[in-house]
């Protein structure tokens, strides 16, 4: 009788320990699935308004703000990791960031494109969809500290989520 009753909480301790698993596999999915469905468009939009592949916009957002759950994406509405001011100390945050404070997401995106398009580079890249090059130039005029892991980082979250394809979309006059 008593190793039927600890027979039988072994079998239940381990089907709650499958389900806490599952759960652990499921959220994050979902997470990334969100965060994709959110900035996609405005990514694609970004692409066709300034030549930067959607593959790169998106792919630096996700990797810098942790598919936006870090502090300064959900603070801050910093996707991109862009130090500047901030309002943390007069909402008398306990958090003290060193990073730029936008009034939305999509401001935080719209000044990384603007970033980008002042760098030297950008006029000769405008309108290519190789983002392999893209993360090369700006590695080497230093947007990342972390130098060639960044851009190993930022093109396997490219490949695993193919953020390249949105780049076919691109609608891009180079002359402009």
């Amino acid at each position: 009788m008593r190793g039927n009753k600890l027979l039988s909480r072994v079998v239940w301790f381990c089907a709650m320990l499958i389900c806490v698993l599952i759960a652990q596999t499921a959220y994050p999915q979902q997470h990334k699935k969100r965060y994709l469905d959110k900035y996609e468009d405005l990514s694609v939009k970004l692409m066709n308004e300034t030549g930067i592949p959607a593959s790169v916009i998106l792919g630096i957002g996700m990797l810098e703000s942790g598919m936006g759950t870090s502090r300064n994406a959900k603070m801050l509405h910093n996707h991109f990791g862009i130090v500047g001011r901030n309002n943390l100390a007069k909402r008398h945050a306990s958090y003290r960031s060193k990073y730029k404070e936008y009034d939305t997401d999509e401001d935080s995106y719209e000044h990384f494109v603007r970033i980008v398009r002042k760098k030297k580079w950008y006029a000769g890249l405008k309108g290519n969809t190789e983002y392999a090059l893209w993360l090369k130039h700006m590695n080497h005029t230093g947007y990342s500290t972390a130098g060639t892991e960044w851009i190993r980082r930022v093109t396997n979250l490219i490949k695993r989520y193919k953020l390249y394809k949105l780049d076919a979309q691109m609608d891009f006059a180079k002359s402009s």
